[in-house]
């Protein structure tokens, strides 16, 4: 009986890992297409003044649109990367591209950032 609990146990482990490493994007539908979106259903944006690899949205600017934040023990799956932010903390990006909500959208479908900061911030498209 002892083995089938360490097994169950190592089981579980292995299963909760696997799960924190995925990457929290899925698919929504908004009035301009398909979008990604975080598990809440909330539609992500890319931001143009991010390099590869690179968040240029910190402070206030990430209050604003909050970073789609990663484990620390996440791993890249598929199109999907892990980002170290100025912070130490670590962020999805799709395509080497920092992923982030935008704190006006308000319910899975809403698009308002889309466009906003003269054009700078756009719905990331799956």
């Amino acid at each position: 009986m002892k083995k089938f609990i360490v097994a169950i146990a190592a089981l579980a482990l292995t299963t909760a890992t696997a799960v924190a490493q995925s990457a929290p994007v899925k698919t929504g539908d908004s009035a301009k297409g398909k979008v990604l979106t975080d598990n809440a259903g909330m539609t992500l944006y890319t931001f143009d003044k991010d390099s590869a690899g690179k968040s240029a949205c910190n402070g206030p600017c990430a209050t604003n649109w909050p970073p789609l934040m990663a484990s620390a023990e996440a791993k890249p799956a598929g199109a999907f990367t892990v980002i170290t932010r100025d912070d130490g903390g670590k962020q999805w990006a799709q395509g080497g591209k920092p992923l982030y909500t935008w704190k006006n959208d308000k319910k899975p479908g809403d698009i308002t950032g889309d466009g906003f900061l003269n054009g700078a911030w756009h719905i990331a498209k799956p």
